[in-house]
């Protein structure tokens, strides 16, 4: 069992949470300890802005707030998914079926397409952009018989993959990144979209000798959502979906000339117990890097509402990294021909 190392939460986690006791059989998760009442603030809803041309090395989305203050999406935004409320005033005590934590997700590549867009954890404000590997502007190919990412794919906030810190069970180290989410309900959804999601499993991904966790989890919001509680409900009501999942990740960089890559556990989702414990476990890597108490790895902690981080910038400062990043140009550009099917 994997330990989880919970602190008082920094300022910018807006919804208070309390204590993660997590065992074999069961998760229990509470609200903040508040005398009879549990406190949230009101849902923050996001907006992105587009710099610079799409599918060029310059075109960035970055993040603000409903009144127009740019954030981080990696820093600013919360784990945990906020409860909506119409004004900032004491919610009532959820009901035992309503105390499931739901966690906020960052979509960084929308299911179908194929430009590997991803949060740019080493640049200011970590706005979203297409990675780049040799000077070219990356993208996935197309495995046989899957067309692009095959779900929803993008982040959970304040989480990261400390490589520093060596997982016990894989011996490897993390990825340098925020963990990233596979959503697999029905909507496709666009770059720079935040939802809420529920998270029903895990996947201990090795991708080069790094540990790169994928969690599965799905839209709150999604029709589905209430018929899909744990891994084996995905496994029973989608048949093949996950073992799709792991063949995609197993052969998806193999037509770059890069070997497969290996999974943890023999390639066995582990149930949401475990993914929430593994959640937990990068946002305590997180907590540390914003505070400056872990090595940074060349991370970017700039942000606009962590208190207790020395990154912490003002909303003026915020504004004048996104307007220094090139002015958004809507001139076409073609994509490269992303019609062929790899047979590997």
């Amino acid at each position: 069992m994997r330990p989880l190392l919970l602190r008082p939460p920094l300022g910018c986690l807006d919804t208070a949470f309390g204590s993660f006791r997590a065992s074999r059989n069961k998760l229990v998760t509470q609200a903040a300890v508040v005398p009879h009442l549990y406190y949230f603030r009101k849902t923050m809803h996001y907006q992105t802005e587009e710099r610079g041309r799409p599918h060029s090395p310059d075109y960035r989305i970055y993040f603000k707030t409903s009144d127009g203050k740019y954030i981080s999406p990696f820093h600013d935004i919360s784990l945990i998914a906020e409860t909506e409320q119409d004004n900032d005033v004491p919610a009532k005590k959820p009901k035992k079926n309503d105390s499931e934590v739901l966690f906020n997700m960052v979509v960084e590549v929308p299911r179908w397409s194929n430009a590997k867009m991803e949060i740019a954890t080493k640049e200011p404000l970590n706005p979203i952009k297409q990675d780049v590997k040799k000077g070219k502007l990356r993208y996935v190919a197309n495995i046989f018989p899957h067309k692009g990412y095959i779900w929803n794919y993008g982040a959970i906030p304040q989480t990261w993959e400390d490589p520093n810190h060596k997982d016990a069970e894989t011996k490897c180290c993390g990825d340098n990144d925020p963990i990233d989410v596979c959503e697999i309900g029905t909507q496709v959804c666009s770059p720079g979209q935040v939802i809420q999601v529920k998270v029903l499993g895990i996947l201990a991904m090795i991708d080069e000798g790094e540990m790169d966790w994928k969690v599965i989890a799905i839209n709150v919001k999604d029709p589905d959502a209430k018929k899909l509680n744990s891994i084996e409900d995905v496994r029973k009501s989608r048949p093949g979906h996950l073992e799709a999942t792991v063949d995609w990740f197993r052969k998806y960089k193999v037509p770059d000339g890069k070997p497969e890559n290996q999974f943890g556990f023999n390639g066995q989702f582990k149930d949401k117990d475990f993914a929430v414990e593994i959640i937990m476990s990068t946002h305590e890597h997180w907590r540390a890097l914003v505070q400056n108490k872990s090595n940074s790895a060349g991370i970017a902690c700039k942000n606009i509402s962590c208190r207790e981080s020395p990154s912490k910038c003002s909303a003026e400062e915020a504004k004048e990294v996104v307007e220094s990043a090139p002015a958004f140009d809507s001139a076409h550009v073609a994509c490269p021909e992303l019609g062929k099917w790899h047979f590997v």
